[in-house]
């Protein structure tokens, strides 16, 4: 009495693209995700890579902390900086942030 008569209803029509154009928007998505986020971010890390395995005696260098100092040693892990005269710190080699051109501490 409340229920009403369930009639058949034809198949709907296959789609064309087999669903391909459901999934564009989303690859589309991944492709500018990639050029514009995950693809500079590995030429940084890259860059920084050579710059630490570059690191010489007499480099002048800024830490991810911003203090500045010139290399007095280079170990495999760690880099001995000096900050002051006399005053030597001992960081690690992924905390430097960037190599400044020679000349650039004039108090040493």
């Amino acid at each position: 009495m409340f229920i009403t008569d369930a009639y058949a209803q034809g198949a709907p029509a296959a789609d064309p693209t087999g669903g391909l154009m459901q999934l564009l928007p989303i690859i589309l998505m991944f492709v500018v995700l990639w050029f514009l986020m995950v693809r500079p971010q590995m030429k940084r890390a890259k860059e920084h890579k050579a710059m630490i395995q570059a690191l010489a005696k007499g480099d002048e260098v800024v830490t991810q902390g911003g203090i500045a100092g010139r290399v007095t040693s280079v170990d495999e892990d760690f880099v001995r900086v000096e900050i002051a005269k006399g005053v030597e710190v001992t960081v690690q080699k992924p905390t430097i942030a960037a190599v400044l051109p020679k000349g650039t501490l004039k108090n040493f």
